[in-house]
């Protein structure tokens, strides 16, 4: 995490931790009544009245309080992608797998300009995830205007469930707006093969 990220959580942490601190507050029971006090005192409260409607009212503020914590984490996730990787230099690549009869994905590598970006090992429920049609942000970047060149390196099991290892790579231009590249996983029915390709949504 950078100096920037982290300079923007120290600043919104108070806010939240009066959220949760409130919460937690609101939370506890009432205080017991004291046993020393004459029940003559206290008028008898009825059936479903005060009480109840007491409780009522504290579990609302207790999950209103809940729900502007969550909302908070959101907009601070949002604010802290906006800040770490504004539109002008943003490269994102993600990917998508269809159908998957002749290929199962163990891991994907990534570079960038000949530089390790990411490099990611899926388990069983994420494979089926993108089987389903899911699709997975892989990789945020920052990159400057101009040509750059991604490779990714794919890796698993092949037809008659042998070692699989295959590259695709693409040249891109990265503009002035954000650049989104997609790795697509298919099958070749034909040549009973899985086929690699890298998309670049202009």
């Amino acid at each position: 995490m950078n100096t920037m990220s982290r300079r923007l959580r120290r600043m919104l942490w108070p806010l939240t931790l009066v959220l949760l601190t409130t919460t937690a507050l609101a939370a506890e029971p009432a205080a017991a009544p004291n046993p020393s006090t004459s029940s003559e005192s206290a008028p008898p409260a009825a059936a479903g009245g005060a009480d109840a409607n007491g409780t009522r009212s504290l579990d609302e503020q207790i999950q209103t309080l809940k729900k502007d914590v969550v909302d908070l984490n959101k907009d601070l996730f949002v604010l802290e992608e906006e800040l770490l990787f504004p539109a002008n230099t943003q490269v994102a690549v993600f990917v998508s797998m269809d159908v998957g009869d002749f290929f199962a994905l163990d891991s994907i590598s990534l570079k960038i300009d000949n530089r390790d970006v990411s490099n990611f090992l899926y388990t069983p429920r994420d494979v089926t995830a993108l089987l389903e049609g899911g699709v997975q942000r892989l990789y945020v970047g920052n990159l400057k205007s101009g040509e750059h060149e991604l490779v990714a390196i794919f890796n698993g099991k092949g037809p008659h469930d042998r070692d699989y290892r295959r590259a695709a790579n693409v040249r891109f231009e990265k503009g002035v707006g954000a650049k989104y590249l997609e790795l697509k996983i298919t099958d070749h029915q034909r040549a009973q093969q899985p086929e690699f390709e890298i998309k670049d949504w202009e």
